[in-house]
C-alpha cells in the first residue's frame, strides 16, 4: 500500500503548488464575496434574498474589495464557516484526484528492460557497466564470467 501513496505523491508533486494557488484564488474570488453577501443580506436578522442577489453580483465584480470588507465590516462569523466548508470540499476532491492517479501496482512507470528493479548498484554483482552483451542502458552481461551466459530475448523485431 505504501507504493501507492509514494507513487501518487511522486506523480502529483509538481501540481501541489498549483492546487494551493487555485485554492487561494477561489477563496478570494468566490468565497469572500459570497460570505460578505450573506453577511450583508442577514444584517437585519433574517435573510433577505433580494439584497443577497444584488450584493453578490457587486461583490464578485470587486473580489479584493469584498475580501477587505470582510475584515472592515466584521463578517468573520460568516466568512470562516463558509471557508472551512469550502476547504473541506476542496480537500475531498483533491484527495480523490490524488487517489485516482495512484499506481495500480508496484511496477507501474518502471520501464520494461531497465535496471530499475535493482537498487544501489546491486546489479553490478552480476552484470558489467562497460562491456559484454547489451541487456539495458549501462547494463551488460559479461562474456568472460563463470557459469551460464545464455541470454533469452523476449520481444519482437518490427520492420516498417
Amino acid at each position: 500500500m505504501n507504493y501507492k501513496v509514494e507513487g501518487a505523491i511522486r506523480r502529483n508533486k509538481k501540481y501541489f503548488i498549483i492546487y494551493g494557488i487555485l485554492w487561494v484564488i477561489i477563496t478570494i474570488v468566490f468565497v469572500s464575496p459570497l460570505s460578505l453577501s450573506i453577511f450583508q443580506a442577514s444584517e437585519s436578522g433574517t435573510m433577505d434574498f433580494t439584497i443577497f442577489f444584488d450584493r453578490v453580483v457587486q461583490n464578485i465584480m470587486n473580489p479584493f474589495q469584498a475580501f477587505g470588507n470582510i475584515f472592515s465590516q466584521g463578517a468573520f462569523g460568516t466568512f470562516f464557516p463558509i471557508l472551512v466548508f469550502y476547504t473541506v470540499v476542496y480537500l475531498v476532491f483533491f484527495f480523490i484526484g490524488i487517489a485516482k492517479t495512484a499506481p495500480k501496482n508496484e511496477y507501474t512507470d518502471i520501464e520494461h528492460g531497465s535496471s530499475d528493479w535493482s537498487k544501489h548498484g546491486e546489479q553490478y554483482n552480476i552484470l558489467s557497466k562497460k562491456k559484454g552483451i547489451i541487456l539495458a542502458e549501462n547494463n551488460y552481461l559479461p562474456v568472460n564470467k563463470r557459469g551460464n551466459v545464455n541470454v533469452l530475448v523476449v520481444g519482437r523485431f518490427r520492420f516498417w
